[in-house]
């Protein structure tokens, strides 16, 4: 059988119109097949594996990535509300704080507006009582002048109760003068 292939390849036509020799041919096959089943089983196996790893991981890299992204992106929709409601809440506590400083300063206002009117009120009354005062003195110096003066004009001690209306009536006639 050998022989009919040697023929064949070396024959002018067929294969060796093309210039192959078909034994050579058969050699060159079966090394090339053995070639492939032990790179098969020692090199592409390893391979295919490594490379399938990669792929894995890879994949999850990029899955990895992903998923990174859609929770930074929940994370910044997250930021963003609690800082919105931060600044909300910042915003109400400082508006009850100015409405708090607004009704102390009213209160102290309202205060500070009592105790003035007090404080005028009471010097007003010391000087209501003063004035009474200095009157009272008035009356008795005058009251003393005009009995010194009645006696000198009349020379006799006129009584008390005499004395007390003159004197009155003298002081009510200074009054409206």
């Amino acid at each position: 059988m050998i022989d009919i292939f040697t023929k064949f390849g070396s024959s002018s036509s067929g294969l060796g119109a093309l210039g192959l020799n078909l034994s050579d041919f058969l050699i060159q096959l079966g090394t090339f097949i053995i070639a492939f089943l032990v790179l098969q089983k020692w090199a592409f196996k390893p391979i295919l594996k490594v490379l399938r790893e990669r792929r894995e991981t890879i994949d999850k890299g990029v899955e990895l990535g992903l998923q990174m992204q859609k929770e930074k992106d929940e994370l910044e929709t997250k930021v963003t509300a609690l800082l919105h409601k931060a600044r909300s809440d910042a915003d109400a506590i400082i508006g009850t704080a100015n409405s708090e400083a607004r009704a102390i300063a009213a209160k102290a206002e309202e205060e500070a507006r009592a105790k003035t009117e007090l404080l005028l009120k009471e010097a007003e009354q010391r000087v209501r009582l003063t004035g009474e005062r200095a009157w009272r003195d008035i009356e008795k110096e005058v009251t003393a002048l005009v009995a010194e003066a009645t006696e000198a004009i009349i020379h006799e001690k006129v009584d008390g109760p005499k004395d007390a209306e003159l004197i009155n009536e003298a002081i009510k006639a200074g009054r409206k003068a």
